[in-house]
């Protein structure tokens, strides 16, 4: 490694960290923390998120968005259909008796409590309110459902919940005797976006890169490991396996203490959830990405003889050991790179520099940790399964809300979720927000796809009749079943390791017995190669 195998213990334990505190595939959803959700002729509407544009004394104003009831008619879907309608203040506040003065088709701002949500709208409507807008006593949002034994099916008017923030800026408005007008409609989200494309592509490509990086590094040490037996030279030999592959082999046991060790760490990003913590985490995440961008870039260069020359004199730095000319040169281009997004993060266009450090940190992971046989893969891969399903939905029977989609929101934080994410912004989605991806649903199916190549490589085996493609193709597949699933679930969070882990394990397991490889797969991970003066070739 670069800066040696001190510096490469501590991003295998940062990178591991990344791994398992994000491990969510998500299109954004509503924020809710209601779980009462009755179905019933005149209280089933679907929970849609609602745009509220305003206007005051005619100038366009800000935008809102609120949610609709799970009872009252349905918004339209389109601004252009939607009416311009002048808002007024219930007196008193709550609207749970009838209003001191007349309505004439004015949406009706109240303040929520004191009644049900079905009981202020009745008396709304009877007062001539054409609809009704209640403020949350919260800045999120919530959930309107009916109440046992109501009859709601008189209810002709539409219903649309506000944060506390939105609803007190328009409420001083109207106190501010200002003309305030506004329109509900409810834009529906696309199928499928653009970017979920773009993502499943991201993904599927940087495992693609680190596995046939991997490959590449593990057919040199092999020929070189050759070329010491063919010399007979055991003691160089010894030394050569021990230094100069710098990577690090999970075995059965880290990789469940992995698991144990990653749950203590989510439970205190959920609980630490907040501004600072989130710095912290971003200073975190732009060492990694300096260290991974400095690795990739080192390598990429090195593919030329000008820089490869250039990368084959060292210098001795303090606390760093011997660093090459080459990765001096690089360094000061990546930490400018990784403090320029931390400073810029928060403008539309950082996506773009957040997943290019993420690609580098994740495909330098996996060139330092390996999973040495099938046997690590399949306990590593089982844990992280239950892991995912664990924090994703049994969490919410204890946390009454799903901890690993809070802290890949990153709520309480002030700031647009966590950077150990990959994520693209949603072109066509008219309520805007991005598609993102954990680093954890890429490194940890990588680890097994990259095993795959490397075995193909020295095995010598085909494209067609190795193991590389079917892993490969099983990680795409249950990728895409994830989007699938996320969309029918209108952009839930789903942990993506549900789908992808039974589709990779399966593929290698049925392929290796079919093919009699299995027992070697699952104990040494390594072909034998009985002749040293055999020629390892890349597959064709």
């Amino acid at each position: 490694m670069i800066w040696g195998r001190s510096y490469s213990g501590y991003l295998l334990v940062l990178g591991w960290l990344y791994v398992y505190s994000a491990s969510l595939v998500s299109g954004g959803d509503i924020v809710h923390h209601d779980d009462s959700l009755p179905n019933r002729p005149g209280c089933n509407n679907n929970f849609v998120l609602v745009k509220v544009p305003t206007r005051v004394n005619g100038k366009e104003k800000e935008e809102y968005v609120g949610v609709g009831a799970r009872f009252g008619p349905t918004l339209e879907s389109k601004e252009k259909h939607a009416t311009l309608i002048n808002l007024a203040v219930a007196d008193p506040p709550d609207c749970c008796t009838t209003p001191k003065f007349k309505l004439t088709g004015e949406v009706i701002l109240v303040h929520r409590g004191n009644c049900s949500f079905t009981t202020k709208t009745k008396v709304a409507e009877a007062a001539g309110a054409s609809a009704i807008i209640i403020i949350n006593n919260s800045t999120d949002l919530f959930k309107m459902v009916c109440e046992k034994g109501e009859d709601v099916l008189d209810i002709n008017i539409p219903v649309v919940m506000l944060p506390l923030d939105a609803g007190s800026s328009l409420q001083k408005f109207v106190d501010a005797n200002d003309t305030v007008t506004l329109q509900l409609y409810s834009p529906k989200r696309p199928a499928v976006d653009v970017a979920e494309v773009f993502l499943w592509l991201m993904a599927v490509g940087t495992i693609l890169c680190a596995s046939y990086w991997s490959a590449w590094t593990a057919r040199e040490e092999a020929i070189e490991q050759d070329k010491l037996l063919k010399d007979g030279s055991d003691e160089l030999l010894q030394v050569s396996t021990t230094s100069s592959r710098g990577v690090v082999e999970i075995t059965v046991i880290s990789a469940i203490l992995f698991v144990v060790v990653a749950s203590c760490f989510l439970i205190m990003l959920y609980k630490l959830m907040s501004f600072w913590f989130i710095e912290v985490l971003v200073v975190l995440f732009c060492i990694g990405g300096v260290e991974g961008l400095q690795t990739c870039l080192v390598a990429l260069l090195s593919c030329f003889r000008w820089f490869r020359s250039i990368g084959e004199f060292y210098v001795k730095v303090p606390f760093l050991g011997a660093v090459s000319y080459l990765t001096l040169a690089i360094c000061p281009f990546c930490i400018v790179s990784a403090v320029i997004w931390a400073v810029y993060r928060q403008y539309s266009f950082a996506w773009i520099g957040q997943d290019i450090l993420g690609i580098s940190l994740i495909i330098t992971v996996l060139q330092i940790v390996r999973v040495p046989n099938l046997k690590v893969g399949v306990v590593l891969l089982s844990c992280a399964f239950m892991y995912d399903i664990f924090w994703v939905f049994v969490s919410k029977w204890w946390f009454r809300e799903s901890v690993m989609i809070v802290v890949a929101r990153g709520d309480k934080s002030g700031e647009d979720g966590i950077p150990m994410l990959l994520k693209i912004p949603r072109m066509f989605d008219p309520w805007g927000g991005y598609s993102i991806i954990g680093f954890g649903d890429i490194i940890l199916p990588g680890l097994l796809v990259t095993f795959a190549l490397r075995y193909d490589w020295l095995a010598n085996k085909k494209l067609k009749s190795g193991y590389f493609l079917g892993a490969m193709s099983a990680y795409g597949l249950g990728l895409l079943i994830t989007y699938i699933a996320l969309n029918l679930m209108d952009g839930h969070g789903q942990p993506a390791l549900l789908y992808i882990v039974p589709f990779i394990l399966g593929t290698l397991i049925v392929l290796g017995h079919k093919r009699g490889d299995l027992e070697t797969l699952w104990t040494t991970g390594e072909p034998e190669r009985p002749c040293p003066h055999a020629r390892l070739q890349p597959q064709s």
